[in-house]
């Protein structure tokens, strides 16, 4: 009942915005009636599409879901920039207001109207469009060095290949993941870290798009902590499913590894949340570390959550790997991710704990980023005095 009450207040804010940019723009296009209604009648079609390609995934019939999801989603993205450069454009024209109250004539104010009027559009339509293929083709691989004060010889160069929030969902399968799986092997890593949210949906329908993540080869293995999207999906069945592909998958726990005779340890937490669905796996990085061997110094862990680094810094770690955040995945949302996250993206530090961020290697929703580039990152651990 709660969640059917938030879906109706979700639906009724999407019309209530459709609304705002369609009074605001259609009105002032140069262009007839016919087309006006047109473009009325597409934001009525969008206002239905965008919750439709939200619930795709729980929809029965494939492949009919999968291409709601697709036209849902791709209509989601669209509008949200449209609903941004709307929104902009009133604060331009507002403050053109107030320059021609001021200083009268100084602006041509009735030719911006139309011309802001028909930019709106273009200029969503190739945003989206640029978003949509930089989401769509292979994330790049970023190399990151992290520094590190008294790193034991042994361990300089240690290379963790990460990976993080590929979200297996409606429009990424089997396929997408392949190519990841490729570029992460071809790096020859000592370590694979998979930091969370890997899919979006059940094991019944995503687990053979999964299947890829079976060749993830590493020295020293592949690792993987829940996101908060695997307990959306059944976080019991996925970790049962992620063991049978190979991944060892750490629950407030730890492993002891070595490189060239030097021990490391490398733990993983729970997601951030995951005590709301399971209390039993209510996340813990102190309790991660319990027996482990006190000599050694060099701690890894790997957390979906950035806001996970405050314990994690408590708990005497050295370096977190999370994801979770995308980025912002496309403007404008990379605003606003800071104000739930200590950390948006890159590399951080608190207090004696450095903290990297991905933007994750997939996406979620809409196939969309725009300033906010997908990554496959390799991380290298170097010799460095602290900062």
């Amino acid at each position: 009942m709660r969640r059917s009450s938030f879906f109706m207040r979700a639906i009724l804010i999407g019309v209530l915005m459709h609304v705002y940019v369609g009074l605001r723009i259609i009105p002032e296009l140069p262009v007839g009636l016919p087309v006006k209604l047109a473009a009325a009648c597409a934001l009525v079609l969008s206002c239905c599409l965008i919750p439709l390609g939200m619930l795709a995934r729980s929809f029965e019939r494939q492949p009919q879901a999968d291409r709601i999801a697709w036209i849902g989603l791709i209509a989601m993205g669209l509008f949200s920039s449209l609903l941004v450069f709307t929104f902009l454009r009133d604060i331009v024209l507002a403050s053109a207001l107030t320059v021609d109250a001021l200083w009268h004539h100084a602006v041509p104010l009735d030719r911006w109207r139309v011309d802001t009027a028909v930019g709106v559009p273009v200029l969503a339509l190739l945003s989206t469009t640029i978003g949509f293929f930089n989401a769509r083709r292979r994330a790049r691989v970023v190399t990151v060095d992290v520094p590190i004060e008294a790193l034991p010889a042994e361990l300089e160069g240690l290379t963790i290949v990460q990976i993080s929030d590929i979200h297996v969902g409606p429009t990424i399968k089997a396929r997408y993941v392949d190519a990841i799986v490729d570029a992460v092997n071809h790096l020859k890593p000592d370590v694979i870290a998979v930091t969370g949210d890997v899919v979006d949906g059940s094991v019944a329908q995503l687990a053979s798009h999964t299947e890829p993540l079976r060749r993830l080869t590493a020295r020293y293995g592949a690792y993987l902590v829940t996101g908060n999207h695997e307990y959306y999906s059944g976080a019991a069945q996925w970790i049962d499913q992620f063991e049978r592909l190979g991944l060892r998958v750490l629950l407030n726990e730890h492993v002891v590894l070595e490189h060239r005779g030097a021990p490391f340890i490398l733990a993983g937490v729970t997601d951030y949340t995951a005590g709301h669905f399971d209390e039993a796996h209510r996340s813990d990085p102190a309790a991660a570390l319990a027996d482990a061997p006190g000599h050694i110094r060099i701690k890894v862990l790997l957390a979906h959550q950035p806001r996970t680094a405050h314990a994690a810094a408590d708990a005497g770690y050295t370096l977190q790997l999370s994801g979770h955040t995308h980025g912002g995945q496309f403007f404008p949302w990379n605003f606003f991710v800071r104000f739930q996250q200590p950390f948006t993206a890159g590399l951080a530090k608190l207090d004696g704990l450095w903290i990297y961020t991905s933007r994750g290697t997939g996406y979620w929703g809409p196939p969309k980023r725009l300033g906010a580039p997908s990554e496959i990152t390799r991380v290298r651990l170097v010799r460095g005095a602290a900062i």
